[in-house]
């Protein structure tokens, strides 16, 4: 094996523990909050909450979130860039483990059923329109939510290399951002729990700082932002 290769072995290595304990540090975390804070008259929220909605929905759009980070992550030869996907990773990678641990203690799925749907949490008995994932409004539940990425645009951005997949990433990764803050805004305002309310705020607080530096960076490239869809 070359210095190269045991090099780049231990820089696998190292990333691989880092989000490893990204993810239990999480876990532990979001089942510690919800231990301390699902007992007696505080019961846990029910299956049709803000709380648990929030927490699957969100959930599985981070997931995403994290899987775009590590393509840039292990393709980019752009430092910054390479530094921003990893932050993105392993800070959404914690806060999916701390909602999976809130899910647990809930005894709720960690993820919304296959085929039922998202964000219908944010109706409000059927009054409050949110957006539908293809640029609309709805008051129901949506097959997509806003932002997230096509099977083909995941698979375009895994083909991609240097310079184009640099602005790609910063692209999907931008309009993910701005499709996930509606879910954020509306739990931080509903949401029942206290550290529901906070968390989502930190999501707000972030992705929105994210989001401004991700869209100079494509101006930088002479690049333009996705329309959200």
């Amino acid at each position: 094996m070359t210095t190269d290769s045991r090099s780049s072995s231990s820089r696998t290595f190292v990333l691989v523990a880092a989000m490893v304990a990204v993810l239990l540090v999480g876990a532990a975390a979001g089942m510690l909050i919800s231990t301390a804070s699902t007992g007696g008259a505080d019961a846990a929220p029910g299956g049709d909450s803000v709380d648990v909605g929030f927490a699957q929905d969100m959930r599985m759009h981070h997931l995403q979130a994290v899987t775009m980070a590590g393509i840039e992550r292990d393709r980019t030869s752009d430092l910054e860039l390479r530094g921003i996907a990893f932050d993105i990773e392993s800070t959404q990678l914690a806060q999916s483990s701390e909602m999976a641990g809130w899910l647990t203690v809930w005894e709720q799925p960690d993820l919304p059923a296959p085929g039922a749907g998202h964000m219908t949490w944010m109706s409000e008995g059927g009054t409050h329109s949110h957006s539908n994932g293809e640029g609309g409004q709805t008051t129901g539940a949506v097959q997509r939510m806003p932002g997230m990425a096509s099977t083909d645009e995941l698979n375009k951005l895994r083909k991609l290399s240097g310079a184009e997949l640099d602005v790609y990433f910063l692209q999907l990764m931008l309009r993910h951002h701005e499709g996930g803050l509606e879910m954020a805004q509306y739990a931080a305002e509903h949401a029942s729990k206290g550290y529901v309310r906070n968390l989502a705020d930190k999501i707000v607080k972030s992705q929105e700082a994210e989001s401004r530096l991700m869209k100079s960076m494509l101006a930088q490239r002479g690049a333009k932002p996705l329309p959200l869809s």
